[in-house]
Order: C-alpha cells, then sequence, then structure tokens
C-alpha cells in the first residue's frame, strides 16, 4: 500500500499538482527550504509514517528523503479534497545526509 501511495504522491509531483499554503510556504522560507527541496524528498523519499488528522480525519504522510543538495529531511503531505498533494511542513534533519 505505501508503494501505491508514494508512487500517487510522486505522479503528482511530477505534473506540478500540488499546492503550498500560507502558513506551509512560511515555514519553508523560515527553514530555508525551498519548492524544489520539497519536490526532491518526495521524488527521492518514502513514506515513514502514515498518520490521521484527529479533527478532519485525513490520511496524512510523513515522506523522508533527501533536498537538493543531499541533506535528509521530511516532508509531512496529504492528497486534498480536489485531488492534488498538500504540502503541510517540511523540515531539514540536523547533520544528516542521506
Amino acid at each position: 500500500m505505501a508503494r501505491r501511495i508514494i508512487d500517487r504522491l510522486r505522479e503528482k509531483i511530477r505534473a506540478g499538482h500540488y499546492v503550498v499554503p500560507f502558513h506551509a510556504a512560511n515555514e519553508l522560507d523560515d527553514d530555508e527550504i525551498s519548492i524544489f527541496d520539497v519536490e526532491n524528498i518526495i521524488l527521492t523519499g518514502e513514506i515513514v509514517e502514515k498518520q490521521r488528522d484527529a479533527q478532519t480525519r485525513e490520511r496524512k504522510y510523513l515522506v523522508r528523503g533527501e533536498t537538493l543538495d543531499g541533506k535528509a529531511a521530511c516532508s509531512v503531505v496529504k492528497i486534498g479534497s480536489t485531488g492534488k498533494v498538500v504540502i503541510i511542513t517540511a523540515w531539514v534533519e540536523e547533520g544528516d545526509t542521506v
């Protein structure tokens, strides 16, 4: 199941079918992570955890991959009601490289 989901996420990322909500864009900017880094995290990564939002009951996925410069990083994403990938947040794992 995780293979099918990561493949679907990658397909949507490659097609540009994703959105970055304002709060997520601010977090990425604060942490100096570009949208290209987030794309690469998903394209190179694997789902390491499935989560369910306590309020909406929507599934979210923690994807661990790497930034464009090879740093280990994670992103939390979901597939929104429009079918697009919604970038919730991302961060670089300090001191790690993949």
